[in-house]
């Protein structure tokens, strides 16, 4: 089997997917991600009640355009019977590519309801979810899980086949318990586990931060494809760096600072315009902002600016200063003033955010 249950333009041999993830995975950060190279994005996770709701807060986190396909909504819950009717709903309103269940979230306020990995501590209700969410869409349904809980109910070969034996058909590992949260580093050894026990294709998870780390991954597990989170903050470019490392061909060095700050400031225009409500947007961009200038000379003063602007011309005004006080070439470009590969004068940014439908 081990083929993916939808299909990606060009049919990519380790296809490339943007992770999940609350207040990131929005739609501007999804179509700039695409741009640089990921094949598969999804949504941020959604609470199953919620939807069933009607919010119009977890409304706007299910919006997306045809270009950004293949797509998944990603929701969570701790009733089967909610979770279906979830799935059926987001099947007929919206109609993505695939629908992803979430039993990696470890965060507390979701926990504390049994969703995300909460639902790890209870093996048969992840099995009655699978089963409940596959029965109502005629979508492919997947999951998202971490290893277990806790230590003592580590066994992520045992989740996997459990969400394959109730219809998952793609299952994706990060390998860490909830308990564990981001520390340490994640135990790459459990995606290679799963990848060898299941059927359906394994989407390893967890600790890619460069090109060679996606290589890394897909040697070291033989995964069917990699999921990237916290590696994309701030930083989209990792997937084209990503998608080199994988065809073997050699890996473009980070973008100079210049560069760095047009693929910012195109994000955060699209992010303004996507929200509706400007000042809303630019306090929501501003970890935006921080991920951007992470590793710049003085980025720290920089950063405490940044977190104060409330437009989207103070942050280019910002920017612009920064620009003018740094005495370094464009290509010197982080703290260690190591010399850093550029896309050039601008040219090189703009063109990579246009390919992300990012408006400049």
């Amino acid at each position: 089997m081990n083929r993916l249950p939808f299909e990606i333009p060009g049919n990519p041999a380790t296809p490339l997917f943007l992770a999940p993830q609350a207040g990131v995975s929005e739609a501007p950060f999804r179509r700039l991600c695409r741009g640089f190279g990921a094949d598969v994005v999804l949504t941020e996770f959604v609470s199953a009640e919620g939807i069933m709701r009607a919010n119009e807060r977890t409304a706007a986190y299910l919006r997306f355009d045809d270009e950004e396909r293949p797509i998944g909504i990603q929701i969570f819950g701790a009733e089967p019977a909610t979770m279906g009717d979830a799935a059926a709903l987001v099947t007929d309103a919206y109609a993505p590519d695939f629908v992803d269940i979430n039993f990696g979230c470890p965060v507390k306020k979701v926990v504390k309801r049994n969703g995300g990995s909460g639902c790890l501590r209870d093996p048969e209700l992840v099995h009655r979810i699978v089963r409940a969410v596959e029965a109502a869409t005629p979508l492919p349904v997947t999951v998202k899980i971490r290893s277990g809980f806790d230590e003592s109910t580590r066994d992520p070969v045992r989740f996997g086949l459990i969400c394959q034996d109730a219809g998952a058909r793609m299952v994706t590992l990060h390998p860490r318990t909830r308990a564990e949260m981001y520390s340490g580093r994640a135990r790459w050894h459990e995606i290679a586990a799963l990848a060898r026990a299941l059927e359906v294709p394994v989407i390893g998870n967890g600790d890619v931060r460069s090109g060679e780390d996606a290589l890394r991954m897909k040697e070291q597990t033989g995964c069917h494809g990699i999921m990237i989170a916290r590696g994309s903050h701030g930083a989209p470019w990792l997937f084209r760096q990503s998608r080199a490392a994988l065809d073997g061909r050699p890996v473009p060095g980070q973008p100079g600072v210049r560069a760095r700050f047009e693929i910012c400031v195109a994000h955060a225009h699209n992010a303004i315009a996507f929200e509706g409500d400007p000042d809303k947007a630019v306090r929501e961009f501003r970890k935006h902002l921080g991920w951007y200038t992470k590793g710049l000379r003085d980025g720290r003063a920089l950063r405490q600016r940044l977190f104060q602007v409330h437009d989207l011309d103070e942050v280019r005004s910002v920017l612009d200063d920064y620009l003018a006080r740094v005495d370094s070439p464009q290509g010197v470009s982080m703290a260690d003033g190591r010399p850093r590969a550029a896309t050039g004068p601008g040219g090189g940014a703009r063109r990579s955010a246009s390919r992300a439908g990012v408006l400049v």
